[in-house]
């Protein structure tokens, strides 16, 4: 298990981190609106609201774990289960549940600072069942989200609604119900994109034979071996299929053509969570003797007991790294907004210290003043640029913005040297000689301008891309903080498994 004291500073590195970027755009939602922009507004002030939430999440100790999975998997059963209560709404027919909802679920402090977690199964009311009370200082607090059928809503609005709830999720439950169908297997994939770790949850167990059982399981484990293994275990059954016939025969298959590969970190769980019906025999003490039909228990155990394992060993950290990644993308994208937004003002400064440069350069008769001017004015409009559009500056490919001030002073000096090579002295000699006449002077004068101008106008286009990829850099930036956090990760931790997904973008 991971050390306490390390999660709570990985988290307190995170909570630094998301305040710092609230705090360096509060100016954006105190601004004036731009009128002729309304959509771009609009855009900026959502990505803004994500970065707040997303803080306020990771102050109160969220974790929110999603559940996916096409229609009649029994995810709404999964989380009832779960939660010892039956509160979210399920049924025979296809999609009771229309949107997503969600259901908290407080976890006790002192279940989560356990050297070891509790065996199941626990009586009703222990630490594997944690009451719908509110955690507090208690302990942390778990969010649990159903949602629709994968299959059940619109394309477009299915994207955006699995796109919102995976956004926001720290684990993922997808629930399926036998051997894995070609629409579940690509869902599965595009959520593992997500860089979230996923349970695959092999729900309805109770409707299979002993055999049958370990046939499927054994399938779902191949998924995350080879893509060879991974397209025979793929089905072509229908949304429709009777559970009750065996979906891994051999005339139901259809190996894919190249299907995506699915993580090797992928965990998978057997559950029933809302068995069938049994009919049992009770015997009345008059003599008489009826058949009922009776619900047997969830067999939710060995999934809660996953759960709250993984949220025991690494909940903490996978808080910290999932509200960083979440605030990286909303922070990029309001670089990205705030530069659209601010694209003509940022035109006009750069052309204007574009003249200035090329004047003050053309007009000026010492070659070093030159050089120093113009690698004073690109600094002097960086910070401009800085200014204008609220973004930090960073550390971010500093080495590469520099590169491009020096290229800028160099043409400066390139012209001066390069008019001497070619007539025999600068602009610097026919100023000192004026025998030699205004015309060579201004010639030079005109092509040191020239490369002035087009310098300033390099750096400035090399600033706005330092400025919008170095926003999440920095001693708090989102990256930098991720780079610190893995680099202390445990070993043998979902986390640790799942580090290539968590890559930081250059």
């Amino acid at each position: 298990m991971a050390d306490n004291s390390l999660q709570e500073n990985r988290l307190s590195l995170a909570r630094a981190s998301l305040r710092e970027a609230l705090a360096r755009y509060s100016h954006l939602r105190q601004g004036k609106k731009n009128s002729n922009n309304t959509e771009l507004e609009a855009a900026l002030q959502y990505q803004l609201d994500i970065l707040t939430s997303t803080s306020e999440k990771l102050d109160h100790n969220i974790i929110r774990i999603a559940t996916f999975g096409l229609v009649s998997r029994g995810k709404s059963a999964v989380l009832n289960a779960l939660l010892g209560h039956k509160i979210l709404q399920t049924g025979p027919l296809n999609g009771v549940t229309q949107w997503p909802r969600s259901v908290r679920w407080s976890v006790p402090l002192s279940f989560l600072d356990s050297e070891e977690p509790p065996q199941p199964p626990l009586a009703k009311g222990g630490l594997m069942e944690p009451p719908l009370a509110k955690g507090g200082k208690g302990g942390v607090q778990v969010e649990l989200i159903d949602t629709p059928g994968l299959d059940e809503v619109g394309g477009e609005v299915r994207g955006e609604m699995a796109k919102q709830v995976t956004r926001q999720a720290d684990l993922i439950l997808f629930v399926v119900a036998g051997d894995i169908t070609r629409t579940e297997y690509q869902a599965l994939c595009e959520l593992q994109t997500a860089q979230k770790p996923v349970i695959l949850v092999f729900n309805k167990i109770d409707l299979y034979p002993e055999l049958d059982r370990k046939a499927i399981y054994q399938s779902l484990q191949a998924l995350g071996n080879s893509e060879e293994l991974a397209a025979a275990a793929v089905t072509e059954e229908t949304d429709s299929e009777n559970l009750s016939d065996r979906p891994n025969n051999s005339s139901d298959k259809s190996t894919a053509k190249s299907p995506p590969k699915i993580a090797k970190s992928l965990e998978i769980v057997m559950v029933a969570a809302e068995p069938a019906p049994v009919q049992v025999r009770v015997e009345w003490s008059d003599g008489r003797v009826t058949n009922e039909w009776e619900s047997p228990p969830p067999q939710i155990d060995e999934l809660k007991h996953k759960i709250l394992t993984i949220l025991n060993r690494e909940g903490r950290s996978l808080l910290a790294l999932n509200a960083l990644v979440e605030a990286r993308d909303a922070e990029a994208n309001i670089a990205r907004h705030v530069l659209k937004l601010r694209q003509t003002e940022a035109e006009d400064l750069i052309w204007q210290f574009a003249k200035y440069k090329a004047l003050a350069v053309g007009l000026n008769p010492v070659a070093f003043l030159d050089v120093m001017g113009a690698s004073v004015a690109d600094l002097a409009l960086i910070r401009s640029l800085s200014r204008l559009y609220g973004l930090p500056m960073t550390g971010y490919e500093a080495g590469k913005l520099w590169q491009t001030i020096f290229s800028s002073a160099g043409g400066v000096l390139l012209g001066e040297l390069g008019s001497s090579f070619l007539l025999g002295f600068g602009k610097s000699a026919a100023a000192a000689a004026p025998h030699i006449g205004f015309s060579t002077f201004a010639g030079v004068a005109v092509t040191q301008a020239s490369l002035a101008a087009y310098g300033t106008y390099a750096v400035g286009r090399a600033a706005q891309v330092y400025l919008e990829k170095g926003c999440t850099w920095g001693p708090l930036g989102q990256d930098t903080v991720i780079q610190e956090i893995l680099a202390t990760i445990e070993r043998n931790t979902i986390i640790d498994r799942l580090q290539q997904e968590f890559k930081i973008g250059n």
